[in-house]
């Protein structure tokens, strides 16, 4: 995988578990909010951590780490992720996955491996609404899909949406609390990009 940065530590991302963070670079959505664009736009992208340097971290936190998120960009269009997550695996670590929905056949992969333990799902907007945010043409059935895998997956898993009051409005988000059944839906501020650009620092820390 082409992984763009590392997280050492954190409290928040997994629940219940102290974890590390993969950031994966590449993105099939431009979303107007994105706060990592180095990690979505080509031409922004550094040098990829080289994996190696990856395992030899999470060897030497093993015992005190006890989950690996992997995140993006969109980790999901990367065709060697169940080969990364079936490394975690075997390393003991659990799992989790931050994912845009738009690749229903790669969770189905990671899901019925039993490589991943826990899903969050970001849902950009109502479904009809969707290119607004996006910026691209995006099938609605597709994420469909991809929420139902979530669903009936048996894993613990998070439907999660930022509030761009720009774009959306309270009745968007009524209708994505109906969407997600009113169950592991959570909304999430959306804070302006300048402010964020602290949090892209720690992505290109040195492990």
């Amino acid at each position: 995988m082409k992984i763009g940065g590392l997280v050492k530590f954190t409290l928040i991302d997994f629940p219940g578990r102290p974890a590390a963070i993969v950031f994966t670079q590449g993105c099939n959505f431009r979303c107007r909010y994105c706060h990592n664009p180095e990690l979505v736009y080509p031409h922004l992208f550094t040098e990829p951590v080289a994996e190696e340097e990856i395992w030899s971290f999470l060897q030497r936190r093993q015992g005190t780490l006890e989950g690996v998120v992997v995140s993006g960009g969109e980790p999901t269009l990367h065709e060697d992720l169940p080969v990364f997550m079936a490394r975690l695996k075997a390393m003991g670590y659990a799992t989790k996955l931050d994912t845009n929905g738009a690749r229903p056949a790669m969770l189905k992969e990671l899901i019925d491996q039993k490589l991943v333990d826990f899903i969050a799902m970001d849902l950009k907007a109502p479904l009809g609404k969707y290119s607004v945010i996006t910026g691209v043409e995006t099938n609605p059935e597709i994420l469909r899909q991809s929420m139902d895998l979530i669903r009936t997956s048996g894993l613990e898993y998070e439907f999660r949406t930022t509030y761009d009051k720009e774009v959306l409005t309270d009745t968007d988000i009524k209708a994505l609390e109906e969407l997600t059944q009113h169950k592991n839906y959570r909304v999430q501020e959306c804070l302006p990009v300048a402010k964020e650009k602290a949090t892209l620092k720690v992505l290109h820390q040195e492990i």
